[in-house]
């Protein structure tokens, strides 16, 4: 797994709740396109999920509510 996308699942993991694109932009200091790839790549990898409309979580947190 490449260093950003670990940047991306961190962020994530840390905030313990969904969220939007530019806010894990913020939260990595990677930029919203980049971040919009990585998580793509990672939604097709099962790693994050997407509990509502244009937002994205760990994919644990799926398993937690």
């Amino acid at each position: 797994m490449a260093d950003d996308e670990q940047k991306v699942l961190d962020a994530l993991k840390d905030a313990g709740k969904p969220m939007r694109p530019g806010e894990i932009a913020e939260a990595t200091g990677l930029e919203s396109k980049e971040v919009s790839k990585i998580l793509k790549a990672l939604k097709s990898a099962d790693a994050v999920c997407t509990p509502k409309r244009c937002f994205y979580a760990h994919a644990d947190y799926e398993k937690s509510e």
